[in-house]
């Protein structure tokens, strides 16, 4: 199967530090790296460059390469081979999982078949889903982060892709200093990532786990001919973008004033929010309308607060425009609708 590339398209930003570690993957088998050099168009002296980067497009040039012709899709990071196409297995293993959470599971416990020098488990807690690695032995420093990084990166592009949705991811660790090319893990990740923590982690909304597997088999081979956009490109689709509106909606609405501020608060521009939204076949007006529809009812059910004061919690500026839009919510006024007990 074709190499997880790690950053994005024509952008030179994947450190040389990985390509060095393919290199060494290499040294390891006893054989030479001229041809997948080539294949990649990296130089000898960009190689011995430390600051040097190349193109997510170069990266998986070679490692693709590297991992046929060394036919070892972990490239010497293991105590034993992973043959040619064992990414590919693990994909079909989980492919005709009922949700994501099983798919993640299954992914895990067959992960483990192929090599026991880590570990891969999904915890859930407090609403929030949790991938971690545990180093079963000590990984060889030359492998040690490229291994970390590539396990992490094609899971979550595997996953995303599974359900076709881009899944945000809240956080990431790592258990090693932070590298001189630091500043590619935003890329790679998010913006918060913790370095020499005590393992190698990413962490995302546990809502995920229940969305259900989107692809098939026929899609799956279409997938494995190249696996770039794969974990390079994020999704334009967030399928639970709407839901995370309607919350932020309701538990930070002072902030939440505008959709500029929203956008800020899920991470994404304006225009990709509105955007996202559209193809949900929603808007920001009809989230505003129904979060502020469903607490004003609350409010005339369970309080006694003033119309006027309930008008100004739900974010109206005064009660007159709340009672118009109650109105063409509920076809009732907010006084009739408590009266009545609706």
């Amino acid at each position: 199967m074709t190499s997880p590339a790690l950053l994005r398209p024509a952008r030179a930003a994947t450190p040389m530090a990985f390509v060095r570690a393919i290199v060494r993957g290499y040294e390891r088998y006893g054989a030479d790296p001229a041809g997948a050099l080539q294949a990649a168009q990296i130089t000898p002296r960009e190689l011995s460059r430390p600051d040097a980067r190349v193109t997510a497009g170069q990266f998986e040039a070679l490692s693709g390469h590297a991992m046929q012709e060394l036919d070892d899709e972990a490239l010497g990071w293991f105590s034993r081979r992973l043959p040619w196409g064992s990414y590919g297995m693990l994909c079909r293993a989980s492919l005709t999982s009922p949700d994501l959470g099983v798919a993640i599971k299954r992914w895990c416990r067959h992960h483990h078949l192929l090599t026991d020098d880590i570990t891969l488990a999904l915890e859930v807690s407090g609403g929030v889903a949790t991938l971690r690695i545990t180093e079963n032995r000590p990984l060889d420093e030359a492998f040690r982060e490229v291994c970390l990084v590539t396990t992490l990166r094609f899971l979550h592009g595997y996953v995303c892709w599974a359900i076709d949705s881009r899944i945000p991811l809240r956080d990431a660790a790592f258990p090693f200093a932070a590298p001189p090319h630091r500043d590619a893990y935003p890329l790679m990740f998010t913006a918060d990532v913790r370095f020499d923590a005590p393992e190698a982690s990413f962490s995302f909304d546990e809502r995920y786990l229940a969305l259900p597997l989107q692809r098939d088999e026929r899609a799956l081979r279409t997938m494995l001919k190249r696996a770039l956009p794969l974990t390079v490109l994020q999704y334009r689709r967030d399928r639970l973008l709407g839901q995370r509106v309607r919350e932020l909606l309701r538990s930070r609405a002072s902030e939440a004033t505008t959709a500029e501020a929203l956008a800020t608060l899920l991470n994404v521009s304006s225009r990709t929010l509105h955007r996202q939204l559209h193809e949900e076949g929603t808007s920001m007006q009809a989230l505003k309308n129904e979060v502020r529809h469903e607490m004003a009812v609350d409010l005339l059910r369970r309080t006694t607060r003033p119309i006027k004061q309930v008008a100004l919690s739900v974010g109206f500026r005064n009660e007159k425009s709340f009672s118009r839009a109650f109105l063409q919510w509920t076809g009732h006024a907010p006084r009739d609708f408590r009266q009545q007990g609706k």
